[in-house]
């Protein structure tokens, strides 16, 4: 296979690329997946390494058998693998876990101090992953974004300044899951670590899609801690990734303790084992660690300069397609000049963002998600929802949900499918009486047909 050549050439890269899927009509047609932003569809390369693997699994560490040392050797193999592919060097761990989501509720508990009560800054655009498990544990402030719903440097500055030396830790999503945006993570680094605190990037939309380095030749734009999913670099199985610096993840209490966490047990004494192992109880999801080693590997033959360069192109020719229909709305700076990752949020006037992904995927088998992509706060600040409406919505659950729709590309998308997409938005825009009678009350399914 060469990874060279226009986009087109990756679609024989993914499984399940030429899958028919039914549409509300009885007809099939070939689907077309914009949910990259959700998960991605797996590599070939990955299931054939999977595959291949399959006969040698065995538990890892303390087995003597071949099978046991194998599978150690390429579940301890994979930490390397990730760690050259977001350039980490030899002070970072890495512990293995289901998803971003468990990484970022194990670093808040590892990192929580219940007799002090430190200071997190978040931000108003992030997923609740990196919202949520921080409230309970710390005083939690959020960094404000502009009208456009860009990060503000400024205020970063400014609560730096308030907080003083009570900052525990900055945490940041590298690219919003909604508007795409990607973040000035280095700029921002510098300064965090100007007032003395460390860096966490939410890399789940970032690490997949853009070049990534924890380290550069300048340490003051270091990385301090990462957090990435598989699932959504075309590695299956669930596994999430935490990257911190080992001398700090040394020195926390295990999140989770039980078999592998320690080094000697008494009835009256615990010592743990050094990092990563105190953090990785249990059996780990080996299968999970060699996909994710898998897809490294091939996104790495592919370069992820490549892999930013074709997604950029498909977005800028969505946005300039999307722009002209009517009725349309776009929730993001649509400048050829802006950072971004490959999404577009959008929705149709007059029509309910859940209904027109129903009819997206009845009519022409196009695969989007809508809703409020677990990052609440931002949504309502890009669709200017008031507070009193929030505040109904919670006294009345049934009242109207708000949301958008996303479409978001991986490498292997065309632009052929983005006509594709284009040609039915301006029907369900020129039609919206008619798709709204046919789609608002249905309970069809497409397994139905």
């Amino acid at each position: 296979m060469s990874f060279k050549g226009n986009s087109p050439s990756y679609r024989d890269l993914i499984l399940g690329i030429n899958n028919k899927v039914p549409l509300i009509s009885g007809k099939k047609v070939t689907a077309i997946n914009f949910d990259n932003a959700a998960t991605t569809p797996p590599f070939k390369s990955v299931m054939k390494d999977i595959f291949y693997f399959a006969p040698w699994y065995s538990s890892i560490h303390r087995g003597e058998g071949y099978k046991s040392q194998l599978t150690t050797k390429l579940y301890e193999d994979s930490r390397n693998i990730v760690k050259k592919f977001i350039n980490a060097d030899e002070s970072s761990t890495i512990i293995y876990v289901k998803n971003s989501t468990e990484a970022f509720n194990t670093l808040a508990n590892l990192l929580c101090d219940p007799n002090k009560k430190s200071v997190i800054l978040s931000t108003d655009m992030e997923h609740h992953s990196n919202d949520l498990p921080w409230r309970d544990k710390f005083i939690i402030d959020y960094i404000s974004t502009d009208a456009d719903g860009k990060f503000s440097i400024t205020d970063l500055e400014s609560k730096l300044n308030k907080y003083k030396n009570n900052v525990e830790l900055v945490t940041i999503t590298g690219a919003s899951n909604i508007t795409g945006y990607k973040n000035p993570i280095y700029d921002i680094a510098r300064l965090v670590h100007k007032f003395g605190c460390k860096l966490l990037v939410d890399g789940a939309q970032l690490v997949p899609h853009a070049t990534f380095s924890m380290n550069n030749k300048n340490p003051e734009c270091n990385i301090d801690f990462l957090i990435f999913s598989a699932h959504k670099m075309y590695a299956p199985f669930g596994t999430g990734v935490l990257i911190g610096p080992k001398s700090i993840l040394d020195k926390c209490e295990p999140n989770l303790v039980g078999g592998g966490t320690v080094d000697i047990v008494t009835h009256n004494y615990i010592k743990w084992n050094s990092s990563p192992e105190r953090h990785e109880a249990g059996s780990p999801n080996v299968i999970g660690t060699i996909a994710l080693a898998s897809a490294i590997k091939t996104l790495s033959k592919i370069g992820m300069d490549n892999v930013e360069h074709i997604e950029k192109k498909l977005t800028t020719y969505a946005i300039s397609k999307m722009k002209d229909i009517p009725n349309l709305k776009i929730y993001c700076d649509t400048s050829k000049d802006v950072d971004r990752v490959s999404i577009i949020p959008f929705n149709i006037n007059g029509i309910h963002h859940s209904i027109v992904a129903k009819i997206l995927s009845y009519e022409w088998g196009i695969s989007v998600r809508s809703g409020c992509f677990c990052a609440h706060p931002y949504l309502v600040k890009l669709l200017g929802i008031s507070s009193e409406f929030i505040s109904n919505r919670i006294e009345y659950p049934d009242l109207y949900h708000p949301g958008m729709v996303r479409v978001s590309f991986g490498l292997y998308n065309s632009c052929s499918e983005i006509d594709i997409l284009v040609y039915a938005l301006k029907k369900i825009s020129s039609k919206k009486d008619y798709y709204i009678t046919k789609y608002e009350n249905m309970e069809k399914t497409l397994f139905d047909v």
